[in-house]
C-alpha cells in the first residue's frame, strides 16, 4: 500500500489548492519538480537533486511558498516571497512610478514593501512648483486600491507593508490611519523608531518633527542635519514643529492596542546589526517584517521543521537531534542560493540587488511543538535554551555551507572582505566561520530569518508556526479551495494529534501549553532568545489578552526595545479586527493578522 505524506485533510487540502500543478497526483511528485527545477543549475545536478528531495520528503525542510508554487513550471512568476521597493521620488512622476512597479511585482506573487517618508507632509508647498501636497497616507490609499485590483485579476494574493518614520511630520495621520474598520486593508504598517526617540521617551523630552529643506518651499525655521532615505549623507531637514516624545509614543501605542497596528521597527538596531551595513541604509522590511531590505532587496526564504528532528517524543529519552538539523540546513542554504539564479524577476532592479547580496533566510518551524515533544514548556529557560540550540545550530551550518559555496562558486559580487568581517553579528560568530570568510569569501550576505510560515506550517502537518507558541490545540479554520469557495477545517495541532495518538486517553502533560496561556514576558523571551542568532530578523507576534491594561501593554515595547529586538507586533482583540480566528476567517485575501508568509 502506497505510503501517504499527509496525515491531515487539511494539510492535503493546502497542498491542492496553492502548490499542486498539473500532473501531480502526490505531494511527492511536487518535491520531484522543485528538486530538478533548483538542481538544474547545479554541475552535478543528479547528485544534487537526489540531496535536495531527501531534505523535502517528510517535510523536514520547507522553502517558501512561492517556490513550491513556482520552481519548475513555465509560470512567469517569482519565487521570491516579498520585495522592499525603490525609494519613492517625492514627485507625480515618482510616486506613479513606483506604483508601477509595485503592481508589476505583485502581479508576479511577489509581496512589497515601502518607505514612504520621502513624501512631502500633508499641507506644505513645493519648492519649485508650489503644489501642496496632499501626504503619505493619501497616497498609501493608491497604493491599497491597486493591491485591490491586482487581486481581482485573479494574480496569488500579495501582501504590502508601509513605514513611517517617527520624526516624518505626518506621523500621526500615519498612525491612526487604520482606525476607521476598512482602512488600509491591504496594509501592514510600522514605525520606524530610532534610538533616539527611544531615549526621548524616556526622558519625557521634546520631539522635532520635520523634512528635508531642498523639498520644501523657501522659509524660516530651525535646521537639524539627519540622515535621510536617498540620501547619502545627512541632509539639512527644517523642524516643522515639536511634539512631546511620550505623547506621541502614547498615540501609538494607543493605536497598536485599539486596532493592533501600527507595529514598532527598531531601525537603529536593525542597521547596526546589517551584515551590508557598509553599503546599505534600510528604512524598510517585507510585509511580514522579518528581513529588513534595502531598495529592490528579495526574501528568499526557507524553514526547518524542527518536529522531524525530534527523536523518541515525549519520553525521558527524547532528544533533537541537532546533527541532522546541521545536515539539513547546509542542503537548505544550497537549495535557497540556487532559487537566485532560478528565479525570474519582475524588475531588472531586483535581479541586480538579489544577485549581488545572494541574501537567504533561512529559519525553523515547528518550534513550539517540538518543544512540546521534548517535554519542554514554551515559557521555561530550558525551553528557550534549547530553541536557542537550535537556531545557532541552523545559523552556523548556514554560514559554513555558504563559505563552501564560495569556494565552489565564489561570494557574493557586493562583498567587501574586511568592512564584512567587521559586522557586529559577523563578529559574534565562532572564530572558524570568520576564519573561513577571511580565506574564501561568503556566497550570501545573510543567511538567516525567522518566517511566520503560517501556510506552508499547515500543509506539513500543522506544525506550529515559526517560533510561535502552538495557538489552539483545536479548532476550526475556513481555507480557500482550488475552486475559490470556502470551506471549514477541523484543525488539531501536530503535537497534540500525536499525543492523542500514542496515549489515548491520557492527560496533557505540563509541556502543552497554549498561546492566551501565556504571558507577554513569555513572547518576548523566545524572540530575545533566538534575535542575537539571526542575521536579518524575526516575524512574531505577541497575543494578549483584550482585558490587558494599557500600562502593562505599553510596557511590552519598551521592554522589546531594552532586551535589543529588531521591531515588536502585537495583537489584541478589539472591534475594527475582531479577535484572531476571526480575522483568519474573514481577512481580505492580501494580508490577515497572522501576517502569513506562504
Amino acid at each position: 500500500m502506497e505510503h501517504d505524506a499527509f496525515a491531515s485533510d487539511i494539510s492535503r487540502t493546502i497542498w491542492d489548492s496553492r502548490y499542486r500543478q498539473p500532473g501531480e497526483t502526490r505531494v511527492e511528485d511536487s518535491w520531484e519538480r522543485v528538486a530538478h527545477a533548483l538542481a538544474a543549475v547545479e554541475r552535478r545536478p543528479a547528485d544534487w537533486r537526489g540531496r535536495f528531495r531527501e531534505a523535502l520528503e517528510g517535510f523536514r525542510f520547507l522553502p517558501g511558498g512561492r517556490v513550491l508554487a513556482g520552481a519548475g513550471t513555465d509560470r512567469v512568476v517569482t519565487l521570491f516571497n516579498c520585495f522592499v521597493m525603490g525609494r519613492i521620488e517625492d514627485s507625480m512622476d515618482g510616486i506613479f512610478d513606483a506604483l508601477k512597479e509595485g503592481a508589476l511585482t505583485m502581479q508576479q506573487g511577489g509581496g512589497v514593501g515601502y518607505d514612504f517618508s520621502t513624501l512631502r507632509p500633508s499641507g506644505t508647498p513645493a519648492r519649485h512648483t508650489g503644489t501642496i501636497a496632499s501626504g503619505p497616507v493619501s497616497f498609501m490609499r493608491i497604493w491599497d486600491a491597486m493591491c485591490a485590483t491586482i487581486l481581482s485579476t485573479g494574480a496569488r494574493r500579495g501582501a504590502m507593508m508601509a513605514t513611517l518614520r517617527v520624526d516624518h511630520p505626518d506621523i500621526e495621520a500615519f498612525v491612526d490611519a487604520k482606525r476607521e474598520a476598512g482602512e488600509l486593508t491591504r496594509f501592514n504598517l510600522s514605525v520606524l523608531a530610532g534610538d533616539d526617540f527611544m531615549a526621548a521617551v524616556a526622558d519625557d523630552a521634546e520631539w522635532p518633527l520635520l523634512f528635508p529643506v531642498e523639498a520644501l518651499e523657501e522659509g524660516e525655521g530651525e535646521i537639524l542635519e539627519r540622515d535621510w532615505p536617498g540620501f547619502d549623507a545627512p541632509v539639512a531637514c527644517r523642524v516643522v514643529r515639536r511634539v512631546s516624545a511620550r505623547r506621541l509614543w502614547s498615540r501609538i501605542m494607543r493605536a497598536t492596542f485599539d486596532h493592533a497596528e501600527p507595529g514598532v521597527l527598531f531601525v537603529d538596531r536593525v542597521n547596526r546589526a546589517n551584515n551590508l551595513w557598509y553599503r546599505e541604509r534600510i528604512t524598510a522590511t517585507n510585509p511580514c517584517g522579518e528581513i529588513p531590505l534595502p531598495p529592490y532587496g528579495a526574501c528568499d526564504l526557507g524553514s526547518v521543521n524542527l518536529t522531524r528532528f525530534v527523536r523518541d517524543p515525549f519520553t525521558p529519552a527524547a532528544r533533537l537531534d541537532l546533527d541532522a538539523v546541521a545536515r539539513t540546513a547546509a542542503v537548505a542554504v544550497r537549495m535557497l542560493d540556487d532559487v537566485i539564479d532560478v528565479s525570474r524577476f519582475p524588475l531588472a532592479a531586483q535581479a541586480e540587488q538579489a544577485r549581488g547580496t545572494r541574501r537567504v533566510g533561512l529559519g525553523l518551524t515547528g518550534l513550539a511543538d517540538a518543544l512540546i515533544m521534548l517535554g519542554l514548556r514554551y515559557d521555561s529557560e530550558p525551553a528557550r535554551e534549547q530553541a536557542a540550540a537550535a537556531m545557532r545550530t541552523i545559523t552556523h551550518a548556514a554560514y559554513r555551507a555558504s563559505i563552501e559555496l564560495a569556494r565552489e562558486k565564489g561570494p557574493f559580487p557586493f562583498l567587501e572582505r574586511d568592512a564584512y568581517l567587521d559586522g557586529e553579528f559577523v563578529r559574534s560568530l565562532p572564530g572558524d566561520i570568520r576564519d573561513g570568510i577571511a580565506r574564501h569569501g561568503i556566497r550570501n550576505s545573510h543567511l538567516t530569518a525567522i518566517a511566520p510560515t503560517g501556510t506552508i506550517s499547515l500543509l506539513a502537518d500543522n506544525v506550529s508556526s515559526g517560533l510561535e507558541p502552538v495557538f489552539r490545540f483545536s479548532f476550526t479554520r475556513r481555507v480557500i479551495e482550488r475552486d475559490g469557495r470556502r470551506a471549514s477545517h477541523s484543525i488539531s495541532d501536530h503535537a497534540w494529534r500525536l499525543w492523542q495518538e500514542r496515549h489515548p486517553g491520557e492527560p496533557l502533560p505540563a509541556a502543552f501549553v497554549q498561546a492566551d496561556e501565556l504571558g507577554p514576558e513569555a513572547h518576548l523571551g523566545m524572540q530575545a532568545a533566538l534575535q542575537p542568532l539571526v542575521d536579518s530578523a524575526i516575524s512574531k507576534t505577541i497575543n494578549v489578552p483584550e482585558d490587558l491594561p494599557f500600562e502593562r501593554f505599553e510596557a511590552i515595547y519598551r521592554r522589546a526595545h531594552a532586551l535589543g529586538l529588531k521591531g515588536c507586533t502585537t495583537f489584541r482583540p478589539n472591534p475594527v479586527t475582531g479577535a484572531v480566528l476571526e480575522a483568519t476567517e474573514t481577512a481580505t485575501p492580501c494580508c490577515d493578522i497572522e501576517r502569513e508568509s506562504d
